[in-house]
């Protein structure tokens, strides 16, 4: 088993040498001399890629690319065709790792872009293949933002500061952050902060003070502004139903 493994490893190695060796040597082909195809081979790669030799020169492909331009054996290129094959090979290889990333769970154009980035693709076939998916809808900042939000507040119990801080981590445009945030009213966020502050509630131990110290604490963490944290305490306060709510004045917000 072992053995195979690091066989699989080393065709890969070998692969990448040759694509490697192909990108310097494009370069290196005549301009005003027609290439034939000689020969056209599938690579060892995990990747659907193939071999089109010239004699002695030969590039690797997608084998979409490859049947999109007719690399078969017996036809004749430009260098300059070449060239336009290859970027165009370039941004099919991007598409198709950008779908592999998108297959284990939304993300943002930015997040999506940083992906791209560390797997060495090419800026612009990059920016390009971002605005396709943006066409086909596989990629929506507007959508994944409104989802964020929704998925944040009723199933962690978060503020909107907190909200806003992730969505601008994610690379989300201050513009839409706001107008999202915008969509949340007041009440659903103290619906929200409520649910949150009655469990640690609960959960703390000691009297009225101290359970305002911490609760009041944990909603602040958990991303709510400091007004609606004061009316979420002082409505636990009350819940409370303490005994003498006259002795505990001093512990409620106007």
């Amino acid at each position: 088993m072992r053995h195979r493994q690091n066989q699989h490893e080393n065709d890969e190695h070998e692969e990448e040498l040759h694509e490697q060796a192909e990108a310097d040597g494009i370069s290196q082909l005549p301009d005003d001399e027609e290439l034939v195809i000689t020969r056209v081979e599938r690579t060892k790669s995990r990747e659907a890629r193939y071999r089109i030799s010239f004699g002695i020169y030969s590039i690797t492909v997608l084998e979409d690319v490859m049947i999109k331009y007719r690399l078969t054996r017996g036809s004749t290129f430009m260098k300059k065709d070449l060239e336009a094959i290859l970027i165009a090979d370039e941004r099919q290889r991007t598409y198709v790792q950008s779908l592999r990333f998108l297959e284990f769970k939304q993300r943002t154009r930015h997040e999506l872009r940083q992906k791209l980035k560390q797997k060495e693709f090419a800026t612009s076939s990059i920016e390009e293949v971002l605005d396709r998916l943006e066409q086909e809808k596989l990629i929506d900042d507007d959508l994944f933002a409104k989802e964020w939000t929704r998925q944040r507040m009723e199933g962690q119990r978060k503020g909107k500061l907190w909200i806003r801080q992730e969505l601008r981590q994610k690379g989300i445009a201050n513009e839409l952050i706001a107008e999202v945030l915008d969509d949340v009213s007041a009440e659903a966020e103290l619906d929200t902060a409520l649910t949150a502050g009655r469990k640690k509630w609960k959960q703390v131990r000691g009297d009225v003070q101290e359970k305002k110290r911490k609760t009041f604490a944990y909603l602040m963490r958990r991303g709510f502004s400091i007004d609606m944290v004061r009316r979420v305490v002082n409505r636990l306060i009350e819940e409370d139903g303490a005994e003498d709510l006259e002795d505990d004045e001093a512990l409620l917000w106007d």
